[in-house]
């Protein structure tokens, strides 16, 4: 059986319909780290639990994803998407209950675990399944101009739906109840992940990946260009929970805690319209100099809000978080899909989402804990940590590329 190629646009084989289903399959996943801190915060007073209980999220998320990532390259997205969707939506609808009812916290942790266990990682396979698409359905120069702007929708998209996630979460909490956002995600999981799961690109995905090549172990998935990247979207998972929470603390030292979710969203906006704009560069401007560029950028503007001291400057620290966010978290993602190993794009891709989020909710943890034993300005210097890590992967990696290169006596590809 051989791939069908023609020069339709990527639209054509998808359907409008899809993107829309597409991206709000993704804000449950996007809501739930946010909704469970800022529900255990509210609910039982703690900045520490509730940073504990994110982490618990992100570990169970870290342990399925991979697991997720593999059994969708073996078995198909829908095989798998529909069950593990359904299981998330009932566990999302009864965190709220757990927590209120006053349940011991080792409860409240694990329950937080299991929901990271079922999360539907809708993101990550929706790349994975517009980029088996593009490869197979589309012919000719259309395919990588295809790829690039998939990668970069991508992304965006994952901006925009972390945006929306915590301003839903925000306005839901103040104006309703801090419940109401979980309730929400269990919701969108139970109607939006499972139409997701059951559209005909599903199946068009698998049945497209079953004509490449054979897959390869495992232990190409576990190489060092793919590693480094899941490293630089580990340190970018750092950034974003230790934003977060210092965020959350900062807002609730000014009486106001129910409005983090929608000072993280001033992020966003930036990050997600530089993540369009990514397209748009020229192509002798190389993945891996966009990385040591935008990461620097991010370095300064998070040196900025470290040294923030009132919420002028911290809105004008966020803001430009988001410029040199949104395109780092483009890079490292259309790196990973260039790199992904036969047949394992799944896999890897649920590996780099895992460890952003395991990131976050670690981050998450460590920043609410140190936030209670000292301030939310100590706190708030944190996401310089992570920034600074992501810069230093970014410098690694083109090491790396050059020194890959020299080896073979050719000049650095220039996607690298």
């Amino acid at each position: 059986m051989t791939s069908i190629t023609d020069d339709r646009s990527l639209i054509a084989h998808t359907g409008w319909g899809y993107f829309p289903v597409a991206f709000v399959a993704r804000l449950p996943f996007a809501m739930m780290v946010v909704g469970v801190l800022t529900l255990v915060a509210s609910a039982r007073g703690s900045v520490a639990l509730a940073g504990l209980t994110s982490a618990a999220v992100g570990v169970g998320v870290v342990v399925a994803g991979p697991v997720i990532g593999d059994l969708v390259d073996r078995r198909g997205q829908r095989r798998v998407l529909v069950p593990v969707g359904l299981a998330n939506g009932i566990l999302l609808a009864l965190f709220p209950l757990v927590v209120l009812a006053g349940m011991p916290e080792p409860v409240v942790l694990a329950a937080g675990a299991l929901i990271g266990l079922t999360a539907p990682q809708a993101a990550a396979l929706s790349r994975t399944r517009l980029v088996a698409i593009a490869r197979h359905r589309i012919g000719g120069d259309r395919r990588e101009r295809t790829l690039s702007r998939v990668m970069s929708y991508e992304s965006a998209a994952d901006e925009t739906a972390f945006v929306i996630g915590p301003v839903l979460v925000g306005l839901l909490a103040a104006f309703l109840a801090p419940w109401a956002p979980i309730a929400v995600a269990a919701a969108l999981s139970f109607a939006f992940v499972t139409a997701f799961a059951l559209h005909p690109t599903a199946v068009m995905a698998d049945r497209d990946a079953e004509t490449a090549p054979a897959r390869a172990p495992v232990r190409d998935v576990l190489s060092r260009p793919v590693l480094v990247l899941v490293a630089a979207t580990f340190g970018v998972g750092l950034f974003f929970g230790s934003t977060l929470t210092s965020l959350t603390a900062f807002a609730q030292s000014t009486g106001d805690g129910e409005a983090a979710g929608l000072l993280y969203g001033l992020m966003g906006i930036g990050s997600a319209a530089l993540a369009l704009t990514v397209m748009l560069l020229p192509a002798r401007f190389a993945l891996r100099w966009r990385w040591l560029a935008f990461g620097a950028v991010l370095v300064a503007a998070s040196a900025a809000y470290a040294l923030a001291g009132d919420l002028v400057a911290v809105i004008v620290a966020l803001s430009l978080m988001g410029l040199g966010v949104g395109p780092t978290l483009v890079t490292l993602f259309s790196l990973a899909g260039e790199r992904s190993p036969a047949g394992r794009s799944a896999t890897v891709m649920t590996l780099l989402a895992s460890a952003l989020t395991l990131a976050q909710a670690i981050a998450a943890g460590v920043t609410g804990a140190l936030a209670e034993a000292t301030s939310a300005q100590a706190a708030m210097a944190l996401p310089l940590g992570a920034a600074a890590l992501v810069l230093a992967l970014g410098v690694v990696n083109a090491r790396h590329d050059r020194a890959a290169a020299r080896a073979s006596g050719a000049a650095p590809a220039r996607v690298r």
